[in-house]
């Protein structure tokens, strides 16, 4: 990738080698079920094993702590940020010195005592075991496709009150989203134009919708931001009323799949090559091109970061 054709000399090549390397990600699938402790030796089990194989970053899917069989059953495991599950993290991310992305976690929201609902709530960590980031999913799946698929995540969720600004890591600006979001291309041409290099779509996509939207719509918010896409998804039957479509993947700002999952648990690895994402943004300069004089601009994102 860093030569794209060009001749360079043997000490240039290493020297661009040990940059992709500095910037390799892994990309994580699984199916989890209703059991945290099982979940959690899955997920440290490929954390540590991108450790080993060098990468920076890894990404966790949505519900990466649950996927559980009834809504009681997910309402009365959650838990909130300070809670033993996240502290676990915390302590991984310090003992492998990777940054970590927590696709969705069923956070406990403040009212728990009154309301009795959570948030779906998307955490960056830091290498040094620092919560860098948090962003509430806002887009829930209420969806009823008649004989297929009947979903109301609104039932026991709190939608999130804002989008949040793209967190600076080693790997470039990461604009947090989650699932649903991945529908809505203004929430995605917001993150970029708040200097977003890569975007992040953790998910626990259906087999109805998956096989039908997956890659076209990671490909699509790819190609429009001009932005890596990093979607790291749940895959398979988790129980007798779930089932995920998988297929994590990473693509690239041409909109090119660059990396993806086989079925089952499974970790696939990228490079970001921050100046192939300038350079295609220079050589196609949308952004620069667009009629805001005939649809009007999005609104920029506030300068402050969300409360934790």
């Amino acid at each position: 990738m860093i030569a794209r054709g060009l001749r360079v000399t043997s000490a240039a090549w290493l020297r661009g080698m040990a940059t992709l390397r500095r910037n390799m990600i892994g990309v994580c699938q699984l199916t989890s079920t209703g059991d945290k402790e099982t979940n959690f030796a899955e997920c440290q089990a490929l954390v540590r094993e991108g450790a080993e194989r060098g990468v920076k970053f890894l990404f966790l899917p949505e519900a990466f702590d649950y996927v559980a069989p009834s809504q009681g059953q997910t309402l009365s495991q959650a838990e909130t940020l300070e809670g033993d599950l996240i502290q676990r993290y915390l302590h991984l991310a310090r003992e492998t010195g990777l940054w970590m992305s927590l696709g969705g976690f069923h956070e406990r929201s403040r009212d728990w005592e009154q309301d009795h609902r959570i948030y779906n709530t998307h955490i960056l960590i830091n290498n040094l075991g620092e919560i860098a980031g948090v962003y509430r999913k806002t887009h829930l799946f209420d969806v009823d496709i008649q004989g297929q698929l009947a979903m109301k995540e609104s039932s026991y969720t709190i939608p999130g009150p804002a989008i949040e600004q793209p967190v600076n890591t080693p790997i470039g600006k990461v604009g947090l989203a989650t699932c649903y979001d991945l529908r809505f291309p203004e929430m995605s041409l917001v993150l970029s134009q708040a200097g977003a290099e890569i975007l992040t779509f953790p998910s626990a996509f259906t087999l109805t919708t998956g096989l039908a939207h997956w890659e076209p719509l990671l490909r699509a918010r790819a190609i429009e931001t001009q932005t890596y896409v990093v979607a790291a998804a749940q895959t398979g039957k988790h129980n007798d009323k779930r089932t995920s479509y998988g297929h994590s993947m990473v693509v690239d700002p041409w909109g090119c799949v660059v990396a993806q999952c086989h079925e089952g648990r499974d970790i696939c690895y990228a490079e970001i090559d921050l100046e192939y994402v300038h350079a295609v943004r220079r050589d196609m300069p949308i952004m620069e091109h667009r009629r805001t004089d005939l649809y009007g601009r999005l609104n920029p994102l506030p300068t402050h970061t969300g409360d934790h």
